[in-house]
């Protein structure tokens, strides 16, 4: 048998053809323009931080001076891409968790209890974080004596420090809402034996 004889064909089975992604697509308005100020602020948020550390590190050892303040921008812009990344993450329910009972209990009441259980428990912790970045978020704007004189700043560019505590605010909201849809959701499959978030 000559090479010639074997014709190799490379065909894609067409059960592949259409890879189905796991992440939840936006479907009401609401999900769609939120999503949306994630994806764009999350984006923007990755080309600044690369930038000006870039910049940063060009200026410190090649030219050998220093990027007077960059740590203050750094520190506000990674605030607004991990709290917009983890209201992304909690929409599309990619955002990190140690669910064992996924992998390990079987299907039935007890592994539905369960995640209903979770979910609860899940919520509860974001709203009191929730709770926490609201107070934080008026203290950017009141100040520590609550009267808006002496607001917190940043020591070099004297940035308004509620700058970055308004990202996570919006960040611990976001989640909380989809926290509280997944919550939602599970009830449904426990008490219902239905519900399903998309």
């Amino acid at each position: 048998m000559s090479i010639d004889e074997i014709k190799v064909e490379q065909t894609v089975p067409s059960d592949l053809e259409e890879v189905q992604s796991t992440v939840r697509k936006p479907k009401c308005f609401f999900d769609k323009v939120t999503v949306s100020f994630y994806s764009i602020i999350c984006f923007v948020m990755s080309i600044l931080l690369t930038v000006i550390i870039s910049a940063a590190t060009i200026m410190r050892y090649i030219f050998e001076m220093d990027l007077y303040g960059y740590e203050e921008w750094i520190k506000i812009f990674a605030f607004w891409l991990y709290f917009m990344g983890a209201g992304y993450g909690a929409f599309a329910g990619t955002h990190v968790s140690a669910d064992l009972v996924q992998s390990y209990v079987k299907d039935g009441f007890v592994k539905r209890a369960l995640i209903f259980a979770k979910t609860v428990i899940t919520l509860g912790v974001t709203l009191l974080f929730t709770k926490y970045g609201w107070d934080y978020l008026i203290f950017g704007f009141l100040g520590p004596l609550g009267t808006g004189v002496a607001l917190p700043r940043t020591v070099a560019w004297r940035i308004p420090l509620w700058t970055a505590y308004l990202s996570i605010f919006l960040g611990l909201l976001s989640m909380s809402w989809y926290f509280m849809l997944e919550m939602i959701a599970a009830g449904k499959k426990l008490f219902l034996k239905g519900g399903n978030l998309s």
